[in-house]
């Protein structure tokens, strides 16, 4: 099966249903419309980037919420290590496993270095179901972060690229 090319500005949510904390089905596009989505991909539950990255969201949590957004990481863990990863860091946002890398392959999110890790990609979809910034970086943990804040905040504010829709 051919790779396909990562989702950017202007594509739409993929409709793909990971798993969910108790192994339940969680349908990616059920968790739009209310809520502006920061889907972020990243490779393994408590290695140190992706613990940097997630606790990062954690602290911002708060910001992201007040401005109409939901925080959604994805990774090839199971849910059980999920569990295990928001409990011991206090992640107040949704965890799904992507075990067999369909929602990966929908989004279009490759390995990085050397093809050796899961890459590292956060997504901003709007209330419609359109992306509208994907972010890529296996090293800048705190630019998705900030790059997301920054989308979500302008996109509350009617300022967005997703203004007048």
């Amino acid at each position: 099966m051919a790779k396909q090319k990562l989702l950017k500005a202007g594509d739409a949510l993929p409709d793909v249903t990971l798993t969910g904390a108790g192994n339940q089905p969680v349908r990616l596009r059920d968790l739009s419309g209310q809520k502006v989505l920061v889907v972020y991909f990243y490779p393994r539950d408590d290695s140190p980037g992706c613990t940097v990255q997630a606790c990062g969201l954690r602290d911002q949590y708060e910001d992201f919420v007040a401005a109409g957004a939901e925080v959604v990481g994805i990774s090839g863990d199971s849910s059980a290590s999920h569990q295990g990863f928001a409990a011991k860091h206090r992640l107040p946002f949704v965890l799904l496993s992507d075990e067999k890398g369909e929602a990966r392959e929908a989004f279009g999110v490759g390995t990085s270095f050397l093809g050796l890790l899961p890459g590292r990609v956060t997504f901003v979809v709007d209330r419609a179901g359109v992306i509208r910034d994907s972010f890529e970086s296996q090293v800048r943990v705190g630019e998705h972060v900030r790059r997301s804040l920054e989308l979500v905040r302008s996109l509350a504010a009617g300022s967005g690229p997703a203004a007048g829709k």
